[in-house]
């Protein structure tokens, strides 16, 4: 048997073609008696629209290609959450490529993605190649999450407020007694706005002598490995402000390791209040930049570009808010 057509699905309804085509659009102007029958003949037909055929005549193919930086970052995953529900909402469909697997093919998914013809796309997190999103803005409606970089005209930016969230982990350290405090840094514009916000609030609190920077790579290892640098020298930090909660939960192993406690001897703050710092075992002090809410508003933001391609750029920012749990109290007498 053939699969019903939505010329079946009018002559069950009783309407025309172009009636039923207004109801699988979600036209408001269909009258709910109407819209009523036509759903119920779809129903009973297990009609299901012709993705391509659609395509072809609305020229959309209604789905947006998303390049995410790094599938492995937690907070990147719950970002995707609420760009995927605001989507789906409007319906729309998410491409999915990961920016570490994009590097290791030598490959340009963005250009995938254009070839593809997709509605728009979604650049999570700092690109390695941001002239490659360059060349996708040119062709498609484009959305930057997460980071404030590259600058690109035409492409809006939607991120949380990283140098404010640096400053209330900071401030919160210094405010239990901390002194000598640490910071494990990232990279890229997100990591550079972060210590950034270390440095300032321990500048403006007479503590710049004390500020002690280490480099890290956003991931556990990187955290794990910085910490151990940090907890080498002559004299220790009494406190550790990690980049990203990746990197905090690295602190936490070698801190352990080194035979201190979490938060006797050694305070732990991260950045980003991901799943991992709501573990109980872990219960980390971290900053909530509401990866969910950066998700929704950068869909809706693509969407208003869709809609509107010469709208003016406009950038974003998500208001942090410091979660305190666990891992941070005033430092030991002995510190």
């Amino acid at each position: 048997m053939r699969p019903p057509t939505i010329r079946d699905v009018a002559a069950r309804a009783g309407v025309s073609k172009s009636l039923v085509s207004l109801v699988l659009r979600g036209s408001e102007s269909v009258r709910p008696e109407k819209r009523r029958a036509v759903l119920a003949a779809i129903e009973e037909l297990g009609y299901r629209p012709n993705a391509a055929a659609r395509s072809l005549s609305e020229r959309r193919t209604r789905t947006v290609g998303v390049l995410l930086n790094d599938l492995r970052n937690p907070w990147f995953v719950e970002l995707l959450d609420g760009l995927n529900a605001r989507l789906h909402d409007s319906g729309l469909h998410v491409l999915l490529a990961d920016g570490r697997l994009n590097r290791r093919l030598g490959r340009d998914l963005t250009r995938t993605f254009t070839e593809l013809r997709v509605d728009g796309v979604v650049a999570v997190g700092t690109l390695q190649d941001p002239a490659a999103l360059r060349t996708a803005a040119d062709r498609v409606p484009t959305v930057v999450a997460g980071t404030r970089e590259p600058e690109l005209p035409g492409v809006d930016v939607v991120a949380g407020d990283d140098e404010h969230g640096a400053r209330l982990a900071t401030e919160h350290l210094i405010g239990l007694g901390h002194r000598r405090i640490a910071h494990i840094a990232g990279r890229g514009a997100v990591g550079e706005l972060r210590r950034r916000g270390f440095e300032a609030a321990m500048r403006e609190h007479g503590l710049a002598e004390m500020a002690v920077v280490e480099q890290g790579d956003l991931t556990e290892e990187g955290g794990y490995r910085a910490t151990v640098r940090l907890l080498s020298r002559r004299q220790r930090p009494t406190a550790v402000f990690a980049v990203n909660d990746m990197t905090c939960v690295g602190a936490l192993s070698a801190a352990g390791e080194s035979g201190l406690t979490v938060p006797g001897n050694l305070s732990l703050a991260g950045y980003d209040n991901t799943y991992l710092s709501r573990l109980r075992h872990l219960w980390l002090t971290t900053v909530d930049d509401a990866g969910h809410d950066v998700g929704r508003r950068a869909a809706q933001r693509l969407l208003d570009r869709i809609e509107d391609p010469g709208r003016p750029r406009t950038v974003d920012l998500t208001v942090p808010v410091l979660e305190v749990r666990g891992t941070t109290a005033a430092p030991s007498g002995g510190d």
